[in-house]
């Protein structure tokens, strides 16, 4: 089904509980669970925003429209409707560079998709379709709340334009999309602009920890955000590959021979958060306080239905909560 798919990152946002071994003398301990934001009072201002602002974007992979428009305009198969529409702003990409901004993705994942989606649809009606097939799926879910989506996609407009591009590849590319006057295709590509510009900052902090994608997604299932099972199939990988990563992860100290995160494990983990997090508050900058404060209070209701009423489940291989 449409629900169990997962979309790129590994988690982004540090809400999700956290297997690990309490550390003692010699390093071993008996199990526990903490969450990586459990040291702070309340999640910073630009995760709190992101897990309010997701779930407006996520139904393009949960809601059926949005699949249903890849088939009807040409593309074969869920995967391929994912790939092709991830990355349809930057043009008839190659499998290379997808697979270096969609981080977690085996290769040969990405290339069974890419470049053979551009022989069957445009970038450019890829685009479009997805924008409006989410946008359709926005309209039914919120019927009735147009006066706080106009209000939330005039907030995230100006959110948008305090972010920076310099090495987010892909949160430029949807940053380019002209953003049309339908209140609901404005809200689905400006969330889908702002998510992107995270995603993009996660893939950078993640790489500055010395964490491939593949290292990413295996420390991620440390955590206990998402399981092995769903994880490895769904982003393409070997056992041979999935025991490679887990072997280099132990090697550096960061699992143990469980496979769970050891005390240094935990403390990159949590730094990786944190750097996303320091990574996104360009829109928060822009919004300042109040302004971020309303763009939760308008999102937070809306993202609650999508939730509740609607298609995106939670938990969810993307980790976004129900805010």
């Amino acid at each position: 089904m449409v629900q169990r798919r997962p979309d790129r990152t590994d988690g982004v946002t540090g809400w999700v509980p956290v297997p690990h071994r309490c550390p003692d003398s010699g390093g071993t301990g008996r199990s526990a669970r903490v969450r990586l934001s459990s040291m702070e009072p309340e999640p910073p201002l630009a995760r709190r925003l992101w897990q309010a602002v997701e779930p407006l974007h996520a139904v393009v992979y949960f809601d059926p429209g949005p699949a249903a428009e890849a088939r009807r305009i040409g593309l074969k198969g869920w995967w391929m409707g994912y790939f092709a529409g991830r990355f349809a702003p930057l043009g008839p990409i190659g499998p290379g560079p997808a697979t270096a901004m969609a981080f977690g993705f085996s290769p040969r994942m990405v290339a069974r998709s890419l470049p053979d989606a551009w022989r069957l649809a445009t970038p450019e009606a890829v685009q479009a379709g997805r924008a409006q097939a989410a946008a359709s799926s926005l309209r039914a879910l919120l019927a009735g709340d147009e006066a706080p989506v106009v209000e939330l996609a005039g907030l995230l407009a100006e959110a948008v334009a305090g972010c920076r591009f310099d090495g987010r590849p892909l949160a430029a590319g949807w940053a380019t999309v002209a953003v049309p006057d339908d209140p609901f295709v404005r809200l689905w590509l400006l969330a889908s602009v702002l998510r992107e510009h995270r995603g993009d900052g996660h893939v950078l902090a993640a790489v500055s920890l010395g964490l491939s994608g593949l290292d990413a997604s295996v420390s991620n299932v440390a955590t206990g955000a998402v399981t092995r099972e769903l994880l490895q199939s769904n982003r393409g990988w070997t056992d041979d590959e999935w025991e490679g990563s887990r072997r280099q992860l132990q090697g550096r100290g960061l699992l143990d021979t469980h496979g769970s995160l050891t005390a240094r494990g935990i403390g990159l983990r949590r730094r990786l958060e944190e750097a996303t997090d320091r990574l996104a508050t360009g829109p928060v900058e822009r919004l300042g306080t109040p302004g971020v404060e309303r763009a939760l209070a308008l999102a937070t209701p809306l993202a609650r239905r999508v939730i509740d009423d609607g298609p995106v489940p939670v938990p969810n291989p993307i980790g976004a909560p129900r805010p």
